[in-house]
This record gives structure tokens, C-alpha cells and sequence, in this order.
């Protein structure tokens, strides 16, 4: 059985942080999710069309609502830099270190101009961070496509070892594990 998730609206990290969605956000995250550069190991670009219409259905907070899925931000203006999340992997998914699936699994996608200026890294620090507080025993997973290289490289700097290899959506899949107390407080 799944242990509790994350439920703190607001998490510091520095330069950055994270932050539930706002309506202002929406340009931000339509442009962001639109990116064929940003989503080139995720599936390729969402059409601009079908985004729109699910943000009017649903809400711009919606991309947040799940308990532990933020919105980077920069802490100076406040502005949209990326998504970041630490949920659970859904048991339909390939990928997973039991049986019963439902690891904790972090996730992240920065705007292209924010990459390679430690962000990503400062973010999902502070999310593990906050995370093993509630939950220092679990393991969380990171799952990317192996070609990826910057996100291997930023699994890795954050402690992440690789686990397995797999496909899905028509790739190979790289997931790497990390437990919690590496980054309890001491």
C-alpha cells in the first residue's frame, strides 16, 4: 500500500521555487508543453489546440493538483521556469523495481532557456529534500529515455544509480533509483 504523498503547496530551493500553478501561468505552460525541443524525449510537442482546450476544461491549477507536482519558478520574479514532480507510477506502466509498481517518481521538464543553469538540480534537491521528511525510507525512481544524456546526467549528480532498462513508448527507457534517506536531514 502506498504510503502518503506530498501535500506542501510551496517548497524553497534557493533561486528557485516551487510552487502550485496559477491562471498567469498559462502562456508559460502552453509554450512550454508546445516545445518540440522541451518534449523531444517525451512523446514529441502537444498540439497547441488540444492543450488550450484542456486548460479551459480544467483550469490552469489543475497542472499542479496532484499532491507532490509543482511549478519551478524563479524566486526573484515569479516567473514559469519548468514543471517538477514527485508522484507515484502508475502500476499500468512498465518500469518498476516490484511487482506492485507505485514507486515514487520524479519527473521534470525545464523551459529551454533555463537549461543548464542548475535549476533542474537546485529543484528536485529540494523536492527529495522535503520529500524524506514524510517518507526517508522509501525509493524514488527516475524514468528516461536512455538517449537522453541530460537528464541521465542530472539523475546521476542528484544520486540516482540505473536499475533497468526497458521500452516504452516506442524507446528505451532508462530507470534509476535513489532512496530517500540520501537526502534526510542530518
Amino acid at each position: 500500500m502506498p504510503t502518503p504523498m506530498l501535500t506542501t503547496q510551496r517548497i524553497d530551493a534557493g533561486d528557485v521555487v516551487l510552487r502550485k500553478a496559477r491562471a498567469d501561468d498559462r502562456n508559460a505552460i502552453i509554450a512550454h508543453v508546445t516545445d518540440a525541443e522541451v518534449r523531444a524525449h517525451l512523446g514529441g510537442p502537444q498540439e497547441r489546440a488540444a492543450v488550450e482546450r484542456d486548460l479551459d476544461r480544467s483550469g490552469v491549477t489543475a497542472v499542479t493538483d496532484a499532491p507532490g507536482a509543482y511549478v519551478i519558478a524563479d524566486k526573484a520574479t515569479d516567473d514559469f521556469l519548468g514543471t517538477i514532480s514527485l508522484t507515484r507510477r502508475g502500476a499500468h506502466h512498465p518500469g518498476h523495481l516490484t511487482p506492485e509498481g507505485e514507486e515514487l517518481e520524479l519527473a521534470y521538464t525545464l523551459c529551454r532557456s533555463d537549461w543548464g543553469r542548475g535549476f533542474a538540480y537546485r529543484a528536485a534537491t529540494a523536492l527529495l529534500r522535503r520529500a524524506a521528511a514524510d517518507m526517508p525510507d522509501e525509493a524514488v525512481i527516475v524514468v528516461t529515455q536512455s538517449d537522453n544524456e541530460r537528464s541521465l546526467r542530472l539523475a546521476r549528480r542528484l544520486g540516482f544509480t540505473p536499475a533497468m532498462r526497458f521500452d516504452e513508448f516506442g524507446a528505451e527507457q532508462t530507470l534509476a533509483v535513489v532512496n530517500l534517506r540520501e537526502f534526510a536531514a542530518t
